[in-house]
């Protein structure tokens, strides 16, 4: 009964919004042709129902997961562009309903024809715009699945007084977040791995989720990123998604199969696990440290599978350390209050949400209303954090913005 009262609820509220946003259509095309007019009516209407009938009864549809995230994104960028709409139609519904009260209240025939005119025509413009706001959010929506295999290179240049010198010109690339289970197309996928080797890094470091849920999404992705190789290793801890925490098993058991195929899997491409656990990086005769942690977020909703103090233990003498961390929740709320002497961290997981603006001097996103950290380099007293934008994706099929990211980090 809850189910249905609920259900019952969301349609009212989809029903309200398109009605809404109708009007703004309406209002614009009042003057066209009768025959246009329906025309317009009839695709509106088609193009809401096509968009509804998807988000209600596609569960029951035979579609692989692209096609069904797609829908989706179509359906649901739909919704959203259409409410962007209607906060423009209630700021000039607000508008007349002042100019409806000052006429109530003013004495008659103060008010003049020419306001009388001006207020109709503006009713026309805040239409037009409400619609071409909404218009252009959707428009970059849809055209964001097309930038999901558009890699970028971020070269991050480091400069560390305590880095022992032999490490000076170590060239690091950073991958993270690669969400196998999204994937449509592998060879675009395998020419993101190249672009990758062809920055000849030293040594490669994956900071986590390598998959959606289940093991099974490697297939056919374990041989494009067992490429992924460095003189001094690749090197690899798990990520959130990674325990298969957000998906149904029919037992415990089956959950921590699933999770030992993918350590086996990492294995396999001849990655190196660091769950909770440090290895000693050696150059030319001198040594730093490299720590790795399973999850831990300081977000009540994520896991924490990662113990710190575990991994750290054994390290101390070593004059710099790097730490391969999924969540950057974590470096605020232990790794720098706790472990001063740990340089780096790199993180990935926000993938910027996917969505957002980044040019010279600026970048936005809505992710920073739930990170601090979500993008690029960070800095406090003498440490830092790097956060990844993400190799893959994961529910909306594409990137707004924020495109997917392959790291080359450099000790200068």
């Amino acid at each position: 009964m809850f189910s249905l009262l609920r259900s019952g609820w969301i349609i009212l509220i989809l029903v309200l919004i398109d009605w809404y946003a109708f009007q703004a259509v309406r209002t614009l095309v009042h003057e066209w042709h009768g025959k246009a007019r329906l025309v317009v009516y009839v695709l509106y209407g088609l193009f809401s129902l096509a968009s509804y009938a998807f988000l209600f009864f596609s569960g029951a549809w035979h579609l692989s997961s692209h096609q069904r995230m797609t829908g989706y994104t179509i359906a649901i960028g739909a919704i959203l562009g259409k409410m962007l709409v209607d906060v423009w139609l209630l700021l000039d519904d607000i508008r007349r309903g002042i100019v409806w009260l000052a006429r109530l209240w003013a004495p008659h025939g103060e008010v003049s024809d020419a306001v009388r005119d001006a207020s109709i025509s503006r009713s026309q413009f805040l239409s037009a715009a409400g619609l071409i706001v909404g218009g252009v959010l959707y428009s970059s929506l849809l055209y964001g699945m097309s930038n999901k295999y558009r890699y970028r290179v971020h070269h991050v240049k480091l400069h560390f007084p305590d880095l022992p010198e032999a490490f000076r010109g170590l060239r690091m690339v950073q991958i993270s977040d690669i969400h196998a289970g999204s994937f449509t197309h592998p060879d675009k996928v395998a020419h993101g791995v190249k672009m990758a080797m062809d920055l000849k890094p030293d040594i490669v470091f994956f900071t986590g989720d390598l998959i959606n849920n289940h093991h099974e999404e490697m297939e056919g992705y374990q041989e494009i990123f067992a490429q992924l190789k460095a003189p001094m290793g690749v090197y690899a801890i798990l990520g959130n998604h990674d325990y298969g925490d957000y998906t149904h098993w029919p037992s415990p058991e089956a959950k921590a199969e699933n999770l030992a195929k993918l350590k086996q899997i990492e294995a396999e491409m001849g990655w190196h696990m660091l769950n909770n656990a440090h290895t000693i990086l050696e150059r030319n005769g001198q040594q730093i440290a490299l720590i790795g942690v399973e999850n831990w977020s300081a977000l009540r909703h994520f896991s924490r599978y990662g113990d710190l103090k575990k991994a750290y233990a054994g390290t101390e003498a070593y004059p710099f350390k790097i730490l391969l961390s999924h969540d950057p929740t974590h470096w605020d709320a232990q790794v720098r209050p706790e472990f001063p002497d740990i340089q780096l961290t790199l993180s990935g997981h926000t993938h910027g949400f996917q969505f957002g603006v980044e040019i010279p001097g600026f970048k936005w996103s809505p992710c920073e209303y739930v990170y601090k950290e979500w993008a690029g380099l960070y800095r406090e007293g003498n440490q830092y954090l790097y956060v990844n934008r993400g190799y893959g994706f994961i529910g909306y099929p594409g990137r707004v913005g924020i495109l997917p990211e392959i790291t080359l980090l450099e000790f200068v």
